[in-house]
């Protein structure tokens, strides 16, 4: 602890907490805003925090919260005479005349847990850091998970009854009964996928497989440009494989519609440079962030996807791809290592509350057949997590002279949904148009024809 810390006293608002306590007691209704920013532990006086986890306990039960319910409710838990009795809980009530202020003085004792969390991360921050028995880095990954969760404390909840939820639910299907829209996730910009999954929704781990020169890169950067070029949906894209100079010239060449080789090779006519210019301006304004570090540590990009969804507000996020990260566990066997960063993006996909979309390599026998599940290559973990699995999949080239007719009507190839964990699954017929490496619908590609 800093000098001349040691003996102060961690900050708290007395009044304050009795203040939303006297208000729960005096107005049933005032509980539906405390619980939204307030559990037991944010109270710093003892007596405060048992009598705030009594009111909790008779509003689960469905009842009202009252001087008498409340003492009563106490009494029952042996924790009355802890409090200070039936009279510190009866004159919790003349603090305030009303519960008009609910909000604020839940936002004040909110504010004051705040700070005095902050203090005891701070403390174990330093406590951790003399400990030279604990790696640097592991320490400054758990001071950002802490750091994480204080900044979005006042939207987590310790539980939460289902009487909230419930409501909360009937909200929901009453507000897409509204609205009638198809799409309640990010689109990924074929409407057929949408069709079957609303659009990739918060939370989820979706993960593509494909075997090598499928296309997977392409596809996702075909999503990723749609979502943060057309949609303005900040877009974060993690590049394992290629740095983000090359990725740069292949969505270039994607959204100017000009042939990749051209732009490499500079044979370029006045008409690219007009359509390459007019794509350069769109992906300028685009909120896309590119985030080009190989050989990435699963520690490394837990931090920076912590980063840009606090500082650029990212709503989705892009991996290319998922084997290409490295284990802080080296000790570990392959598939192990890779269980645990299939488990670990899964868990930071509910963290961050965006979906998580992570490129695969799948096994030789994807080649033969169809892929399915057990196609998915290094580990069967990542098929039990991820909550969506595509696999793209297409009849390899037979010869030149057809790979060269593919190169201008586009390759047919089956982005099959394999899983999803909360709709159906299904098979959609998209056109990988190798020439500006990226993908298509049929429908799409038969209006530039």
């Amino acid at each position: 602890m800093a000098p001349g810390l040691k003996d102060k006293i961690p900050p708290h608002d007395t009044m304050a907490e009795q203040a939303t306590l006297g208000a729960l007691l005096l107005d049933k209704e005032a509980i539906a805003t405390a619980i939204q920013y307030l559990r037991p532990d944010d109270f710093y006086s003892h007596a405060n925090n048992k009598v705030y986890d009594a009111i909790l306990n008779l509003f689960n039960k469905g009842l009202t919260a009252d001087i008498l319910t409340v003492s009563e409710e106490l009494r029952q838990n042996g924790k009355l005479e802890e409090v200070g009795g039936p009279a510190y809980v009866a004159s919790l009530t003349n603090v305030v005349p009303s519960s008009a202020n609910i909000e604020y003085y839940a936002q004040t004792v909110q504010n004051y847990a705040l700070r005095r969390a902050l203090i005891r991360v701070s403390n174990e921050v330093i406590a951790k850091t003399f400990d030279e028995s604990q790696e640097s880095r592991s320490i400054l990954e758990e001071t950002q998970q802490q750091i994480f969760e204080l900044t979005d404390k006042g939207h987590t909840f310790s539980f939460r009854d289902t009487k909230e939820i419930l409501k909360q639910t009937i909200e929901v299907i009453d507000r897409l009964y509204k609205l009638k829209k198809n799409i309640t996730g990010i689109p990924s910009g074929f409407d057929e996928l949408d069709k079957l999954t609303a659009g990739f929704q918060a939370s989820e781990l979706i993960i593509i497989g494909a075997r090598p020169s499928m296309g997977k890169t392409a596809l996702a950067l075909t999503m990723a440009s749609h979502i943060a070029i057309r949609n303005k949906i900040p877009t974060a894209f993690f590049t394992l494989e290629m740095s983000d100079l090359a990725l740069m010239l292949r969505l270039i060449s994607s959204e100017a519609m000009i042939h990749a080789n051209a732009i490499r090779t500079g044979f370029l006519t006045a008409a690219d440079f007009t359509n390459l210019l007019e794509a350069a301006s769109n992906i300028y304004d685009a909120p896309l962030y590119i985030v080009d570090m190989p050989n990435m540590k699963l520690l490394d990009l837990r931090a920076q996807a912590r980063r840009l969804r606090a500082q650029q507000q990212v709503e989705i996020i892009f991996i290319d791809y998922l084997t290409l990260i490295s284990s802080e566990n080296a000790r570990l066997q392959r598939h192990e290592q890779i269980a645990e960063i299939s488990r670990s993006l899964k868990s930071l996909a509910r963290e961050l509350k965006i979906p998580i979309v992570a490129l695969s390599q799948l096994t030789r026998e994807a080649e033969k057949d169809k892929p399915n599940l057990s196609s998915i290559r290094e580990s069967g973990s990542i098929e039990q997590d991820a909550d969506v699995v595509m696999f793209l999949h297409r009849e390899r080239d037979s010869d030149q002279k057809a790979d060269d007719k593919d190169m201008e009507a586009g390759k047919k190839t089956n982005l099959i949904l394999a899983k999803q964990r909360n709709g159906p699954v299904g098979t959609i017929e998209l056109l990988f148009m190798a020439k500006y490496t990226k993908f298509v619908s049929p429908i799409q590609n038969s209006y530039n024809q």
